[in-house]
């Protein structure tokens, strides 16, 4: 299988003694790969060592073979990402910040972004500024940034946030559907059990800024009743340690 995210041994520890120590993990070419954990386990951090917005103490990131810490450009050309905050430009419409991103990629942005506002339900809103969009809304659009170069990897730290129930159903369809479809590999942080249950193959358990487990979900579901159940397996386990 081919790895396209391959995390080395990566530190980084705050003054508080808190973010993630010695995490390593593969990621494969085609994965929905769900980092689960609960508010302050260190997902974002190791997000954002990810996708460089953050430097490690020690370890590296490799994307595509290309290390984020000297081959920058390279491991990210074919990322789309949202870490923490879907962010917008208030002023502009939908499809006007749509289109300040475009010019960073050479893609047909007329036609690429008509297909994300597509693809991510707001096409009848193109026209409306961002500062009208509700919490849910935003993550639309910026699911949508996200993918709007057609990237290989997408990395999204807490998709599901903002969303109503409808939402909720219509991104888990729309990530599992570029996976199947494309070989879209995802990396998706997470605290809510239930849509990483339902969205993702693979699923790697992160508490107190240490991996504890990382497993298939088909392997989850032959021991477990459910993630919730192997979770809480887990991180007990971890706690009597």
């Amino acid at each position: 299988m081919e790895k396209i995210l391959e995390l080395d041994n990566i530190t980084k520890l705050y003054k508080n003694n808190r973010g993630v120590s010695n995490i390593s993990l593969d990621i494969y070419k085609g994965d929905v790969f769900g980092f689960l954990g609960p508010n302050g386990a260190g997902k974002t951090s190791a997000m954002k060592i990810i996708t460089g917005l953050m430097k490690p103490d020690s370890g590296d990131v490799r994307i595509f073979g290309h290390s984020i810490s000297n081959e920058y450009e390279k491991a990210m050309y074919r990322v789309g990402a949202i870490v923490e905050t879907a962010e917008s430009f208030p002023y502009l419409t939908a499809y006007e910040n749509l289109l300040q991103i475009a010019r960073y990629y050479d893609i047909d942005a007329k036609k690429r972004i008509d297909e994300v506002l597509e693809l991510t339900g707001i096409s009848k809103y193109k026209n409306e500024k961002a500062e009208k969009f509700s919490l849910g809304m935003k993550q639309r659009l910026g699911i949508a940034a996200a993918l709007l170069s057609d990237p290989e990897l997408v990395i999204l730290d807490e998709p599901l946030n903002g969303l109503d129930v409808n939402g909720m159903v219509e991104m888990r369809n729309i990530i599992k559907g570029l996976a199947e479809e494309k070989q879209t590999t995802f990396f998706i942080s997470s605290h809510l059990i239930h849509d990483i249950e339902l969205t993702c193959n693979r699923v790697g358990i992160i508490y107190d800024g240490k991996i504890l487990k990382v497993d298939t979900m088909e392997n989850v579901h032959k021991d477990f009743s459910s993630l919730e159940n192997y979770f809480l397996s887990e991180v007990n386990s971890n706690a009597k340690l």
